[in-house]
């Protein structure tokens, strides 16, 4: 048990099977802290804790926080809460997930991960780059990865990777020795309001680093590159490197080309050595997460070839052009793209894998906010599909807003497109389909379940 942990004692962690808390519940056993937690469902990553330690509870009863001393919770967990108001009347310590995290960093290197878009997949080939290399990092990311099985792991070695969630502003309770930037743009506006509170907080983000620290920042993106200027010019002397297709990039890509789940591209580092990079995941946006992650393990002293080794070996995250199965000569894959220019990424990327073969998207929104402020924008980036179908809006946790449907985002479909409800969606998918065509399920609220449902219909077979 590490000393920064030591003082929490039992932790109860409210909505334990969420992705961010189940992972600072395996962190927190693998320290050796008594556990427990409760989530509103009963979901298989219970089942998961359970055998790993943990008591689990499903459904909030107030009951539950016996013998607890400190209270985890996300920003999904609201006021009236039973468990988080007797925690309250208890005097527990009550800490946001992202605090705990920071509390099981202490002590190690720090590397976190943060941008409107590619912090999840930045951050896994960090990890698993590491891994490959025999460094043995502590990770904590925001989806499963699927060649290690699980989201979160405590190593043995000094380097920790975490993915820094800006939707809530938590991102600004990390200390890193390395903070990653991979894009910023406007979204989460619920939260910020503007996007020129967006950028700002990105500009603190970064001003989270010791004067020794390393910025990594996407040279290609408007947002990150500001981010890297304001850094520089706050912090004179600070170091920074960026990367990107441009020629200005520290860390600078060029010659990509694509075949199938495939991308190959010459990286040039700053000492102006050029080697191949080659991946396993399609898409230029993937070969600069990619760049990313190589700019830090060179930074932490992996050998380049050991890193671009480690870099091969990523075949995904999960739900992340997740390959979701083949039938009728039709490959079906899943993203949780729910920004614009993810959605326009993920597309592209889809175009690359199906070569002569069409593209069709059954595509969720995500939030009526978001519908609302990004609508013609979505619109036009599924517009690169050839066929188009949006289930209604996933609301997750908001009311619904007058006027803010899915039939928003249709006006700006120039490809043919229809609104359809989930009961009827993988059947009217499948329908279209020929062989050679590749058929994404793309949003993050429930379309993911739509996949194997489509697989199904394709196979003329009852779904199981």
């Amino acid at each position: 048990m590490s000393a920064s942990t030591q003082s929490l004692g039992h932790v109860h962690l409210l909505g334990i099977a969420g992705v961010g808390v189940s992972a600072v519940a395996r962190l927190l056993l693998a320290d050796g802290l008594s556990v427990s937690g409760t989530d509103a469902k009963d979901l298989p990553v219970l089942r998961e804790l359970e055998a790993a330690g943990a008591r689990v509870h499903v459904g909030f009863d107030a009951a539950h926080i016996e013998g607890a001393d400190t209270l985890v919770l996300s920003s999904v967990i609201k006021d009236g809460n039973p468990e988080l108001e007797a925690a309250r009347a208890k005097g527990l310590t009550i800490l946001h997930r992202s605090e705990a995290l920071a509390a099981l960093m202490e002590g190690r290197t720090g590397i976190t991960v943060a941008g409107t878009h590619g912090k999840t997949t930045t951050s896994s080939m960090i990890a698993l780059m590491l891994r490959e290399a025999g460094a043995d990092p502590t990770f904590a990311i925001g989806a499963a990865l699927p060649q290690l099985g699980t989201n979160a792991e405590l190593g043995s070695g000094p380097a920790f990777v975490a993915e820094a969630d800006e939707s809530d502003g938590s991102f600004l309770n990390y200390r890193p020795r390395i903070a990653v930037v991979t894009n910023v743009e406007a979204d989460h506006l619920d939260h910020y309001g503007t996007a020129e509170a967006v950028h700002a907080a990105f500009d603190d983000y970064a001003a989270l680093l010791p004067q020794d620290g390393l910025l990594v920042a996407c040279g290609d993106d408007d947002g990150a590159a500001a981010t890297a200027r304001g850094r520089l010019a706050a912090a004179p002397g600070s170091r920074v490197v960026t990367y990107g297709f441009g020629e200005g990039s520290t860390y600078r890509l060029s010659a990509a080309s694509h075949s199938g789940l495939g991308s190959t591209a010459q990286l040039t580092g700053p000492d102006g050595d050029a080697r191949t990079l080659t991946l396993r995941v399609p898409g230029d946006h993937n070969l600069l997460n990619a760049a990313a992650a190589y700019a830090v393990g060179l930074e932490l002293g992996l050998d380049p070839e050991a890193a671009l080794t480690g870099l091969a070996a990523f075949a995904g995250a999960a739900r992340r052009f997740e390959f979701r199965g083949e039938a009728a000569g039709v490959r079906v894959y899943d993203d949780y793209a729910h920004h614009p220019t993810e959605v326009a990424a993920a597309l592209r990327a889809a175009r690359d894998v199906a070569g002569e073969g069409r593209v069709h998207v059954l595509f969720q929104p995500h939030l009526f906010s978001r519908t609302r402020d990004f609508a013609r924008e979505f619109g036009e980036a599924l517009s690169a599909a050839d066929r188009v179908w949006m289930l209604p809006i996933y609301p997750a946790r908001e009311e619904p807003l007058p006027g803010v449907t899915s039939e928003l985002v249709a006006q700006s479909v120039s490809a043919p497109h229809a609104v359809v409800q989930a009961e009827a969606a993988a059947a009217a998918v499948a329908a279209e389909a020929a062989p050679g065509d590749v058929i994404m399920t793309v949003g993050a609220g429930d379309v993911t379940a739509q996949g194997p449902l489509i697989v199904a219909a394709l196979a003329g077979v009852e779904p199981r």
